[in-house]
């Protein structure tokens, strides 16, 4: 009776072990908006549509930039091809994102006080950007 007992233990524990890894593991939730994507703070400045597919909108919380492609209406199954990006005029430097996603791009990220800033974004061989805007 008692070597079944150490076994019950012994199983129990290393299911919770597995248990918690997994929990522990599980992916972020996805943004239901695209503004959500970016995080509290920003607000909408600008955006962009690509065809039919999605738009690229451009956030903004007083010192950084935010930029994401959001998929219009997705299926839940379909990948898409989707690309982002934001650049600084002063130095040059950019955050990007990129890859095939069910639903969006980004966020992609960069501070941009007291600078001019470039964005835009790629969707199913669509590609826009925009010129040196949002100076501030």
């Amino acid at each position: 009776m008692r070597t079944s007992q150490r076994f019950t233990a012994l199983a129990l524990g290393l299911l919770g072990m597995v248990g918690g890894t997994v929990l522990a593991a599980a992916p972020a939730e996805a943004a239901t908006t695209p503004s959500g994507a970016c995080g509290s703070g920003y607000y909408q400045i600008d955006h962009h549509a690509m065809g039919t597919v999605a738009d690229i909108y451009l956030f903004y919380n007083g010192s950084s930039n935010c930029a994401v492609t959001w998929v219009r209406s997705p299926n839940g199954t379909r990948t898409y091809d989707l690309r982002v990006h934001i650049e600084r005029q002063s130095d040059y430097h950019e955050a990007s994102d990129g890859g095939y996603y069910k639903y969006y791009a980004g966020p992609a990220k960069l501070s941009a006080a007291g600078t001019c800033i470039s964005w835009g974004g790629f969707v199913e061989g669509t590609q826009w950007a925009s010129g040196w805007e949002h100076c501030g």
